[in-house]
């Protein structure tokens, strides 16, 4: 089993910048991906982005590519999101998740895919 805790949402104004952090715990040595989620009040769950677990593939929605960044510290056995230049359209709760077996990247961006979430963060962008 692996946990997923999610920490670093928040209230910004649009234009700044938020990080959020997901710790991992348990069998971490297992996962092959961990990406990020997120859901606005009334839509579907959408995907962010992702990261294979040696940090060498990396990808990303659309209206994130070029604002926001995820890297990885494999030691504390977290991933971040760098969010930047955040706009009011990027407020929702964000969640992370992992997968324990090899998933193909361009399934990265179906949440059926993973089996672990965390609890989310909400993260709220005020015009």
């Amino acid at each position: 089993q692996v946990q997923l805790v999610e920490s670093g949402g928040g209230s910004v104004q649009a234009g700044g910048s938020l990080r959020l952090s997901c710790a991992a715990s348990g069998r971490t040595f297992n996962i092959y991906v961990m990406g990020w989620f997120r859901q606005a009040p009334g839509k579907e769950r959408e995907f962010v982005g992702a990261q294979e677990r040696r940090g060498i593939s990396t990808g990303y929605a659309d209206s994130v590519k070029g604002r926001f960044i995820i890297s990885r510290d494999n030691a504390k056995n977290t991933v971040y999101l760098q969010m930047n230049s955040l706009k009011p359209e990027d407020t929702a709760v964000y969640y992370c998740a992992a997968v324990d077996t090899v998933v193909a990247y361009n399934r990265w961006t179906r949440s059926q895919e993973y089996n672990y979430w965390g609890q989310g963060t909400q993260v709220t962008v005020s015009s």
